[in-house]
């Protein structure tokens, strides 16, 4: 069983208030309301839930697996390379790279992990190992809190009332688990990507005229 010690740890990291700006990347998901694809808590709960499972959801979590069981630096560089070479636009590398040059830098800091140049889920995958912090557990809330995070776009851009997007939240945790459960112990043969209209929304979001959100 996870300590109180890890489950604060991994808490803090994913907690909206840790410094790695999540909250000014919607995933392209500002173009899909924008475009009225997604405009109430039922389309924006099969689009936040059709980029978990299809999508950069579950690639992520293989990311952090591959990087937790990570022999060696080497190893680790090569895994950055496949992650950032999976992303399906400039912006999604952009958010991967920034966010993950963020977490380097306050994991760094606070914890001496020594973490640094690597994409976001790597560098969980990395920093996690050695941190000694259970690796399901830490998929786990990277994916709840990329679940939350776009359930808070939704909640301003939609807009959704605070209640409708925990409750689109809490609809999706069950699923959310077994995602990041299984795709954490997968290696990276199991990649895919077919959460198509997310990729497409992303690339849109590069030239849309009026926007809040970075990606």
């Amino acid at each position: 069983m996870p300590t109180d010690q890890e489950v604060l740890t991994l808490t803090q990291w994913f907690s909206p208030g840790f410094p790695v700006g999540s909250f000014a990347y919607s995933h392209g998901l500002e173009w899909a309301i924008e475009t009225e694809k997604v405009r109430d808590a039922e389309t924006a709960r099969d689009w936040i839930s059709a980029t978990m499972v299809h999508g950069a959801g579950r690639n992520d979590c293989v990311f952090i697996g591959a990087a937790y069981r990570a022999r060696n630096a080497m190893e680790v560089d090569d895994i950055d390379a496949t992650c950032r070479a999976f992303a399906a636009s400039r912006e999604r590398l952009k958010e991967a790279d920034l966010q993950g040059a963020a977490f380097c830098a306050a994991t760094s800091a606070i914890w001496s992990t020594l973490v640094r140049g690597l994409v976001y889920p790597v560098a969980v995958g990395r920093a996690a190992n050695l941190q000694n912090l259970p690796l399901r557990l830490t998929a786990q809330m990277y994916l709840h809190s990329f679940v939350a995070n776009l359930a808070a776009v939704a909640m301003r851009l939609v807009p959704l009332g605070q209640t409708e997007g925990q409750r689109l939240i809490h609809a999706l945790m069950p699923q959310t688990a077994e995602i990041a459960s299984h795709a954490v112990e997968a290696g990276l043969d199991s990649l895919s990507a077919t959460a198509l209209a997310s990729d497409i929304a992303s690339m849109k979001h590069e030239t849309q005229y009026s926007r809040i959100f970075r990606t």
